[in-house]
């Protein structure tokens, strides 16, 4: 292989061995590159305790114990390890023990789940809810559960992948929109008039930050009696809004989504998914969502914690206000850089490299050896011509915190992109 740099995971996924248990001979030869090597070596590190603002890895860079600012993980409101929140998951576990040990149709739905799909449908102003145990499966579980051959997914470009692979699995026709472009979609809309469709867009896309055009979209779809609405909120719940239930709360446009869906990994700190719309169409997904059907319920300690970190995020404004603070402090600072943050509008806030790899694992490398836990974003994850880092901003960090953050950036970063 003359150069592995130029290549990525995106140019490996088809295999042409005669085993399927045996990867592709160039995968195998790319991936026996030390340069190759060095850049995988910033994935599945080892977090030593719980994901707060200041916590502990073991690096793969060199196999040492490092205290660093995380400025990775979702955990944007704290409520992984807020004090109410695991003394109910430890009251939970006492309880109810480790698992939920059942799919939910059999054996698995605990009082538990019952309540927080009840708190949930409320909290969202849906008739009803379903809880999956992971997001992933609920994305899969509503496109799998609901689309069928003959339908049409319309996906923003910018789409999650479980977006994408739930359409694919429903057997509809899918079709992705360019990024936020009213025009685009309208087009696709025009032309397929005679198909039931799904609109899917994300309320805070994961890798940009910047919000979805609700309003406009909205205005687009409303006239057409064949197409519905789906927004993810897996970026956005418990922190935009007056009440922190999203975008389609930030906008005022709670009543015209047909589907919503979070996920209770990021702001909720837990682990799971779950979607609400209106009674029937959930009574529906609970015969037909696969990953609902065929799961063992999301575990009943993560569940009561779960609860409470719905209780504590909504009884006041004051988490989601200090995480806006400490975001527009952030944006503040690196803006004094002259970095590139896109077109950032949220808690999420990249810092756009450029297209060159190994300038931006060489980046990595320092500024976490200098105490920074910020992780590269490589091809095909985002464009090859906009490599980037990207910034969870918590509610968690302090002003010394984002400080001495700013200062590794301007060092290792600012100061390197000066030069190029």
């Amino acid at each position: 292989m003359d150069d592995p740099l130029k290549f990525s995971l995106a140019d490996f996924f088809y295999n042409d061995n005669s085993s399927v248990l045996k990867p592709p001979s160039d995968f195998v030869e790319w991936m026996s590159d030390p340069r190759i090597q060095a850049g995988f070596s910033f994935f599945e590190q080892q977090l030593l305790k719980a994901p707060t603002a200041e916590t502990e890895i073991l690096s793969n860079l060199d196999n040492k114990k490092r205290r660093v600012i995380n400025l990775t993980s979702y955990n944007y409101l704290g409520l992984s390890s807020h004090p109410e929140v695991i003394q109910a998951a430890i009251d939970g576990l006492r309880k109810y023990g480790l698992g939920a040990s059942g799919a939910p149709l059999l054996s698995g739905t605990f009082d538990l789940h019952v309540q927080f799909a009840r708190m949930l449908a409320e909290f969202k102003q849906k008739e009803d809810c379903i809880l999956f145990s992971s997001g992933l499966g609920g994305n899969l579980g509503i496109m799998q559960g609901i689309l069928r051959k003959g339908d049409l997914l319309l996906l923003d470009e910018k789409g999650h992948k479980s977006l994408l692979d739930g359409g694919k699995l429903s057997g509809a026709k899918v079709r992705m929109f360019e990024h936020n472009s009213v025009e685009d979609l309208a087009r696709l809309l025009d032309e397929n008039k005679d198909k039931r469709i799904l609109v899917a867009v994300e309320g805070v896309y994961s890798m940009d930050g910047d919000l979805v055009k609700l309003p406009e979209i909205v205005e687009l779809c409303e006239p057409y009696d064949n197409v519905e609405l789906l927004i993810d909120e897996a970026h956005s719940t418990l922190m935009f809004g007056e009440n922190g239930r999203g975008v389609a709360e930030h906008f005022g446009l709670e009543d015209k989504i047909g589907i919503s869906f979070g996920t209770l990994s990021k702001s909720f700190g837990g682990v799971g998914g779950f979607v609400c719309s209106n009674a029937g169409i959930i009574r529906y997904l609970k015969g037909y969502a696969s990953p609902y059907n065929f799961s063992c319920a999301p575990s009943p300690p993560i569940v009561a914690g779960l609860i409470k970190a719905l209780e504590v995020a909504t009884r006041d404004s004051s988490l989601r206000d200090k995480l806006w603070e400490n975001t527009a402090y952030f944006k503040k600072n690196l803006d004094a850089l002259n970095l590139n943050m896109g077109a950032t509008e949220s808690q999420v806030i990249p810092i756009i490299i450029g297209s060159s790899g190994e300038l931006l694992f060489e980046m990595a490398a320092e500024i976490q050896k200098r105490g920074l836990f910020l992780q590269p974003v490589d091809f095909p994850a985002v464009p090859a011509h906009s490599r980037r880092f990207r910034i969870s901003v918590s509610s968690q960090l302090t002003r010394e915190n984002i400080d001495e953050a700013c200062n590794i950036i301007e060092d290792v970063i600012a100061r390197r992109l000066r030069k190029v």
